[in-house]
């Protein structure tokens, strides 16, 4: 009889992904570059089935402002579930919406609460952008939008309209403030002056070829574009222009909202006040809900005008109204604004030692650091190309060290830190750390984008 060799069984994780390759649908992202099973989470941690532990800074894309499974956000879900209320009640009245609105409107600038609708919509943020179209565009009688180059809100048609990867769109695009790109070749306040005077230009030269349009829409950060705060006079320049226009304003804070950039809200930190806020991510404390709060006066939609079978996810209302009060009470955006800043201060020691990278940015707990091909010559403002394979590249090895980032950008150049608002200083020691780490491997194996030769660090050689 033959001896026959036993072939050890594979990881059962393994074939969890095999499977998901196998039935899942090409349009999926985070799968392909974070082959990872995750399967308990705590705070800033996952572990996944193959009983390795990771720091995670991509946060369901910035939705756990509290990290995975916080205390607060359980006992809130455990409540309902141990009350017998209903979970799904459409948009009918109950005592868990009436809280999560409550805990919701204390948070809004006060001159939008104080006079304010809101209109609960499908589980998505992109559900909620279309809804915030349709508003305006019901009450103002007209069809057209504005909209800024490297937007992104979502992939919906109409939503995908108003993003900067649209190909085909009658949306009018407007350039948004990039220091380091700068399309007026200027940067800083001077680049973002002139881009408010290209929109207002648009708006009032009758010959430009944009009819009076029913919206603007913005974000005061644009995450998934490559996490760009915008300057907060370029803002208030926004509210100015379409206020003395009659053209409402939507703000987009899906990702910003929640205390990431420092302020409850991104808008709070210059003090404009919009017609329309979109809200999603971090509002359901985990879990899905997408709402758009809006001046009364915009409120000129018929009954059914907009409506969305999961509007009423009780579940999600009480995990979101726990994380706000959470947020509001133990001032976590001002804590993300002061971490957020000594993070920022560590990543541009890290930029003064790598000429891979172009630029750091961010606002709060929101950042971003732009990789870039040192070998090739830097236009007239100095920024040189974007190099995608080297972002690529640290990203896998931050994976490799126990840390999940995710990239964004024109070029998916910029690798991108979503950490919960609830890390604490030795934790973002720690991911910045090992991103560090992570860079100097990746520069020492990753050939430039023209595969001449490896980027190295400042004053090493290859």
């Amino acid at each position: 009889m033959a001896l026959t060799e036993t072939v050890p069984a594979a990881p059962a994780h393994e074939g969890i992904l095999r499977r998901q390759s196998l039935r899942e649908s090409a349009a999926r992202t985070y799968a392909r570059s974070l082959p990872i099973v995750p399967v308990r989470a705590r705070g800033l941690t996952i572990e996944g089935a193959d009983g390795r532990r990771y720091l995670d800074c991509l946060s369901g894309a910035g939705t756990l402002a509290l990290g995975h499974n916080h205390p607060v956000v359980l006992e809130a879900i455990r409540t309902v579930l141990d009350s017998g209320a209903p979970l799904h009640v459409l948009d009918l009245a109950t005592p868990v919406k009436d809280a999560f609105t409550t805990e919701l409107f204390a948070t809004l600038p006060r001159e939008l609460a104080e006079k304010a609708r809101i209109q609960f919509c499908g589980p998505a943020g992109t559900d909620a952008v279309e809804a915030a179209f349709k508003l305006v565009r019901t009450a103002t009688g007209r069809d057209g939008l504005m909209a800024f180059s490297g937007a992104y809100h979502g992939m919906t048609a109409e939503a995908l309209a108003a993003s900067g990867g649209a190909q085909h769109t009658s949306v009018v695009r407007l350039p948004y403030p990039y220091d380091y790109r700068c399309p007026f070749g200027t940067g800083g306040e001077r680049g973002a002056e002139l881009a408010a005077r290209w929109t207002q230009s648009l708006l009032d030269d009758h010959k430009s070829g944009v009819p009076h349009p029913a919206g603007m829409i913005l974000e005061p950060v644009q995450g998934e574009g490559g996490v760009f705060p915008a300057p907060d006079s370029w803002l208030r320049r926004m509210r100015e222009i379409t206020a003395a226009r009659q053209i409402p304003l939507i703000v987009d804070e899906v990702q910003t909202g929640v205390g990431r950039t420092g302020a409850f809200w991104a808008v709070d930190h210059s003090g404009i006040v919009p017609d329309v806020i979109v809200l999603s991510k971090a509002i359901g404390g985990s879990l899905p809900l997408a709402v758009i709060v809006y001046r009364e006066e915009l409120d000129s939609w018929q009954p059914g005008a907009h409506a969305g079978t999961f509007r009423g996810n009780q579940l999600a209302m009480a995990a979101g109204a726990a994380t706000l009060a959470y947020v509001r009470a133990n001032s976590l955006d001002r804590r993300a604004g002061e971490l957020g800043a000594r993070m920022l201060t560590r990543l541009d020691s890290l930029a003064a030692a790598h000429d891979c990278i172009g630029e750091v940015r961010g606002r709060g707990l929101m950042l971003g650091v732009e990789l870039v091909d040192r070998d090739a010559d830097a236009d007239a403002t100095g920024a040189r190309p974007a190099d995608p394979g080297l972002a690529a590249a640290v990203r896998d090895a931050c994976l490799d060290r126990g840390l999940i980032v995710e990239l964004g950008g024109r070029h998916s150049a910029v690798v991108r830190l979503l950490p919960p608002l609830t890390i604490t200083d030795e934790q973002a020691d720690a991911i910045l750390d090992r991103l560090a780490d992570a860079l100097t491997a990746a520069v020492r194996t990753t050939p430039g984008p023209t595969g001449s030769s490896p980027t190295t660090m400042r004053g090493t050689t290859p």
